[in-house]
């Protein structure tokens, strides 16, 4: 039942075809008068082809076929006002609407049946998703979370992109990250990681270790082949927020890295010492144990009350404008200084929304944190 509201809700809209069905029955009018009041030896009954043509471009195959129907009784009425509906010339052009409009058509179903797949397929990864990716909550001790996921617009191929937060008896745990691929595949790699982040994210004492699981996790995934990718990793960001701490430690896995928001000024934390993705470690680190969290060092910045972080995927800063260049997150940031995190990210949203044309070319996700004062 799921599954069917959302096709309902991703299916095509038929309102704005609507309004297009108006340039093949205006086509159809106009050349219908003209070619009844021009001289015997003009002939604009041809350019009837047009109009099923045009309509099988965005309407289905039952309106197509309207079309077509109209245009050839629009040409039967030239042929009684001009001559007979038997001259040779206007029985070629009836015979000839006729066959384009049939041809037409079935291209109109073929073109409807496949948005109707593509539909089903959407509705399916965007149902799974729903699943995979549980909303964060919006107060995790001293902190206001607040997260975004932007969906590009790429027929079926939903994106990999992940977060999720969990408490332990210290602080606040955080992961966000993108998995490789799109579709199902990078779907089923992202369950992996949120998967064991959720089991042992309040187990695992250190960072490292819990760095190590989810690594461990996704090699072992791509080893036994339960994945349907055949070189799985995963970009992954994994901080620990401490309650009575006004620090953040991160382990960077070949992720973007986040943004600290603090009195108008944006400062990027870390970057320079990324580790690879998870799932990589024994390809470009075959020395070490991937398992045992190496390669996965801790790095602490200052975290303090008022203070917000902006964790992203880099379907964010890959977004375009008209002129093909890139999204200049650490720039456009310092506008919205001084929002709490929901109204942060809302205004982000509209931002980037608004600077790609309203289409995205990758999945994005957002995560805004702040920290609160003692007691609030």
């Amino acid at each position: 039942m799921e599954v069917r509201r959302r096709e309902r809700r991703l299916r095509p809209s038929r309102r704005g075809g609507r309004w297009l069905l108006c340039v093949p029955f205006g086509l159809i009018a106009a050349v219908t008068v003209v070619d009844v009041l021009v001289p015997p030896e003009v002939h604009l009954g041809p350019f009837l082809v047009a109009a099923p043509a045009v309509a099988a471009s965005f309407a289905g195959a039952r309106m197509t076929a309207f079309v077509g129907a109209v245009a050839v009784l629009a040409q039967s009425v030239v042929a009684l006002a001009r001559t007979s509906i038997t001259d040779l010339n206007h029985t070629y052009q009836i015979v000839a609407l006729v066959l384009i409009s049939v041809i037409v058509t079935f291209f109109a179903h073929l073109r409807e049946r496949d948005e109707g797949r593509v539909t089903r397929l959407r509705a399916v990864a965007h149902a799974a998703q729903s699943v995979v990716l549980r909303p964060l909550p919006q107060r995790a001790g001293p902190l206001r979370i607040a997260s975004e996921y932007l969906a590009a617009e790429e027929e079926a191929q939903m994106g990999g992109d992940l977060y999720a937060a969990a408490r332990t008896g210290r602080g606040t745990r955080l992961l966000i990250g993108d998995a490789r691929g799109k579709g199902l595949d990078a779907i089923s790699e992202a369950s992996l990681v949120l998967g064991a982040f959720r089991v042992t994210a309040g187990r695992e004492r250190e960072l490292p270790d819990l760095v190590g699981q989810l690594e461990a996790g996704v090699v072992a995934a791509d080893a036994d082949g339960s994945t349907l990718a055949d070189e799985a990793f995963v970009t992954a960001l994994v901080l620990d927020v401490p309650d009575d701490e006004p620090v953040v430690r991160l382990v960077n896995r070949g992720h973007p890295p986040p943004l600290l928001l603090r009195e108008g000024r944006v400062v990027p934390l870390g970057g320079s010492g990324a580790g690879p993705p998870l799932g990589l470690s024994d390809i470009l680190a075959p020395d070490t144990d991937a398992g045992a969290g190496a390669d996965t060092g801790v790095e602490t910045f200052p975290f303090r009350v008022g203070d917000v972080l902006l964790l992203y995927t880099d379907g964010v800063v890959e977004a375009r404008d008209h002129s093909r260049a890139f999204y200049p997150l650490a720039e456009r940031l310092p506008a919205w200084a001084g929002d709490d995190p929901p109204t942060l990210l809302a205004r982000l949203r509209a931002d980037l929304q608004a600077y790609a044309g309203g289409h995205l070319g990758d999945d994005a996700a957002l995560v805004a944190v702040e920290r609160l004062p003692p007691g609030t």
